[in-house]
């Protein structure tokens, strides 16, 4: 019954494109127990909001394409069964529905259904390929290669292979966020044994030259993995082409659920990983633990929906960002983007900026009405600048005032017509309360002034 109506109010809804980010997260839940809704407001910690905001941070996490839940929810309510077990039609028909989710995701990334292993999200796959492939190859191999700008979780791990007594080595990138390829070249040694570079910058939305990177690898026969989690469903991407050993995939990054992300691991040839988990020996006994069918299944889902519609969604986050960009650096000075702007080198929905002569916090805490980052999720609680922004070379004052505008399949022309309106309002404010501004709009050069004589 409660399928039915689920299902039924979805179905009611006209098309999906007319969906905001907005409307699409709001069908709608109880607000959290430290919120309070009163006359249409929102209060959560303390902060007072007409209504939910403009959602735009889509790299954080995107919201759940009514087409995926869809599909989850026979096996949240009635095919429960346990995909391991093969004693009674329960567990087979979980067991062919998680195999048929294997086959979307390997066809999105031409993989064969073999080298996908479900794990519970990609710092798991990134854990499981950085530590996993070393450890098993530690009596021959112990240099790895990564990059500064990669995501928290491949670093730590990394910094947990040096505790070991492993060796690392982060390659810098040049201005635009890219990594030179020859800097690659001369990094690696005769025990290198993996070579750790994401594929989409989860911060500034780059793409790094990953067949280029897989190429040399391939040459030198050294493994290749890659953090996809971010470019997966938006890009095209092969892993054939690229040349991958290892790929870490994410299930909430594409409109799917979240708790679930994959690891593709290529068989020929053969890449080999030491178990960060012990079990009960599911998926190859790389990963452990009952595999979450209903969440699996939403991943599935959602890879075939992307499938289907990247390049659709592709030109019309295009023109959505070009509409955002345009209307705040047509209305605002001083407006730096991080990262390369040239075509192919960067992902449409993911906008960094950073507005000069303005203080980070306070134009978060003035935009909340527009849900958006000063950087990754995962480094949010800090008050250090973003460390992606200070690898590029961009002054500590601008990496304060970065933002990260994130634009995905439900985005609306309105919600951004309004994020540039509040945002452009924002900044004239606080700039207002800026001497420096006021300085540099004099023609002043901020950056010769001898502060030390005034």
């Amino acid at each position: 019954m409660v399928s039915k109506l689920v299902v039924g109010t979805f179905r009611r809804i006209p098309y999906i494109r007319r969906f905001s980010t907005a409307t699409a997260t709001s069908v709608s839940t109880p607000p959290h127990e430290d919120a309070t809704v009163a006359s249409g407001d929102l209060l959560m910690k303390g902060v007072k909001i007409a209504g939910r905001p403009l959602y735009l941070d889509m790299q954080a996490t995107s919201p759940m394409d009514p087409r995926v839940l869809d599909s989850m929810l026979p096996f949240l309510m009635s095919r429960y069964g346990n995909p391991h077990s093969r004693t009674h039609v329960y567990g087979w028909e979980s067991e062919a529905a998680v195999e048929k989710a294997r086959e979307q995701i390997a066809a999105l990334i031409n993989a064969s259904p073999k080298e996908i292993i479900f794990t519970s999200g990609a710092t798991e796959s990134n854990n499981i390929s950085v530590k996993g492939v070393m450890h098993f190859y530690k009596d021959k191999k112990r240099h790895v290669i990564t990059t500064q700008t990669e995501h928290k979780c491949v670093l730590d791990s990394c910094r947990h292979l040096q505790q070991e007594g492993f060796d690392v080595t982060y390659l810098p990138v040049e201005r635009d966020g890219l990594i030179d390829i020859n800097k690659l070249r001369d990094a690696i040694r005769p025990d290198t044994g993996l070579v750790s570079i994401m594929t989409v910058n989860n911060e500034i939305g780059v793409i790094q030259p990953v067949e280029e990177i897989g190429k040399i690898c391939r040459e030198k026969n050294i493994h290749f993995h890659t953090d996809a989690a971010q470019a997966l469903g938006k890009i095209p991407v092969d892993v054939e082409k690229m040349n991958v050993s290892l790929m870490s995939l994410s299930g909430h990054k594409i409109y799917g659920p979240k708790g679930v992300g994959a690891l593709y691991m290529r068989r020929r040839p053969r890449i080999r990983v030491e178990p960060q988990m012990n079990g009960g020996g599911q998926e190859r006994g790389i990963r452990s633990g009952t595999v979450p069918t209903p969440l699996v299944v939403g991943f599935g889902a959602a890879c075939e929906v992307a499938m289907k519609e990247m390049e659709y969604d592709d030109q019309r986050i295009k023109n959505l960002q070009e509409r955002l960009l345009h209307g705040i650096t047509s209305k605002l000075k001083g407006v730096e983007i991080n990262g390369s702007t040239e075509i192919g080198k960067r992902y449409w929905g993911n906008l960094n900026l950073s507005f000069a002569f303005v203080e980070g916090e306070s134009l978060l805490m003035g935009l909340k009405e527009v849900a958006v980052s000063s950087g990754s999720a995962c480094t949010s609680a800090s008050l250090e600048p973003s460390y992606v922004l200070r690898a590029l070379g961009v002054e500590e004052d601008m990496a304060h005032t970065s933002i990260r505008f994130g634009i995905g399949r439900f985005t609306t022309e309105q919600e951004i017509d309004k994020a540039v309106e509040l945002t452009v309002k924002r900044v004239e404010k606080l700039r207002e309360m800026s001497p420096l501004y006021e300085m540099w709009e004099e023609g002043i050069d901020i950056k010769s002034i001898d502060w030390s004589q005034h």
